[in-house]
């Protein structure tokens, strides 16, 4: 699919992004189709770059494919005049900075109207532009936990953090929604918005299910709470390979896992006849279950599973996700080469438009594009 077929081609993005919310934003945007340019300070640029040490780190790569950067000093006033000409040309600004920080650089809200009364600019905060916690400084880990996310994940018996990123794409995902809303509107009325969001209310938008159980029965969600209700499991098969299964709340589900195990123990089992004793007794249903499936290897299972129709899946690496039939297939992930930095393989949008969807174009390398940029708002190329 040609990048301007998509439904934001001509829809021109500007970044002072760092890290994942405000990146993870554009780049969604750039997958729609929209041109992204991402403003990194000359001093090392987006700190993701060098994670894994260098200034192209997969960090970086995970979140910044199909943009442009230029290399800009917003304290320097000739770096100041190059942003304000972005501004002007621009239909929509995302940063992530703290509060009040844009205000210190000479652009506040206020200011970026001034300059372009269509623009979308869209503001992420860990908490929000006022409150007690506006000046803490926030990262993914202290949103889930303010949240009430590693509330439901974390045993306090056996405290550990695991598993993936979560408030800050989450943000990410939400900061979207609001710019693709206010893009529709001024599409309408050339008017441009303010938008704000912070990964603290992003993080409990995500997870309402919780909050409704707390505010509508007083019952605390734990741990275990949703996978119970929800009849999730995870088990070591014969072979040490994990398998997933999702049973929910459909009783064939249920019945056919039945067929499958085989097991007449559990069959009979009057406290797991009815699906609330399942759900109360979920650990002692697990742990017996976990016991069955431990005697045949994986393939066992998962040929059985399929024949009866249960909802299940291998617990896959990171490898057999890349090579999984299924991914292959929906052609999820495409392969790139930059000119300095090689072979970038991308995950694509997941996003289709009429069936089709574009490859990505490689993450950028700091200021990779800084001349081009320059040139074409009218400056001269050794500013």
């Amino acid at each position: 699919m040609n990048p301007v077929s998509l439904p934001l081609a001509g829809v021109k993005v500007l970044e002072l992004g760092t890290m994942i919310t405000a990146p993870y934003a554009a780049m969604l945007l750039g997958e729609l189709g929209a041109s992204v340019i991402k403003v990194e300070n000359p001093d090392g640029g987006d700190p993701f770059r060098a994670t894994a040490g260098g200034r192209y780190g997969p960090n970086f790569v995970a979140y910044n494919h199909g943009k442009r950067s230029i290399a800009l000093d917003l304290k320097d006033q000739m770096g100041k005049r190059v942003f304000h000409k972005l501004l002007e040309e621009s239909d929509v600004l995302v940063e992530n900075y703290r509060s009040g920080v844009m205000d210190k650089f000479g652009f506040s809200s206020d200011a970026i109207r001034a300059i372009n009364r269509r623009i979308v600019h869209c503001s992420i905060t860990g908490f929000g532009a006022s409150g007690p916690y506006q000046n803490r400084p926030a990262y993914d880990a202290v949103a889930s936990a303010l949240s009430g996310i590693y509330g439901l994940a974390v045993d306090p018996d056996d405290p550990k953090l695991v598993g993936v990123t979560i408030s800050d794409n989450v943000t990410g995902m939400y900061a979207v929604n609001g710019i693709v809303s206010a893009l529709y509107e001024c599409g309408r009325t050339g008017r441009g918005r303010r938008i704000e969001v912070n990964m603290l209310e992003c993080s409990i938008g995500f997870t309402p299910d919780a909050f409704a159980c707390y505010t509508q029965t007083k019952v605390q969600y734990g741990p275990s709470s949703r996978v119970a209700s929800s009849q999730c499991f995870a088990f070591a098969c014969a072979d040490r390979k994990l398998i997933a299964i999702h049973l929910s709340l459909q009783s064939k589900f249920w019945d056919n896992f039945l067929k499958v195990l085989d097991e007449p123990a559990i069959t009979l089992d009057p406290h797991f006849v009815e699906r609330s004793g399942r759900v109360s007794r979920y650990h002692e249903l697990n742990a017996k279950v976990a016991e069955v499936i431990a005697k045949h290897d994986r393939i066992f299972w998962m040929e059985r599973l399929e024949r009866f129709d249960v909802p299940f899946a291998p617990i896959n690496t990171i490898p057999d996700v890349l090579s999984n039939p299924q991914v292959e297939h929906l052609g999820t992930f495409s392969e790139t080469h930059h000119p300095t930095e090689g072979k970038i393989v991308t995950i694509r949008s997941p996003v289709l438009v009429d069936g089709m969807r574009c490859d990505n174009a490689p993450p950028p390398t700091l200021g990779e594009h800084t001349r081009d940029i320059l040139q074409e708002l009218g400056f001269s190329s050794d500013v």
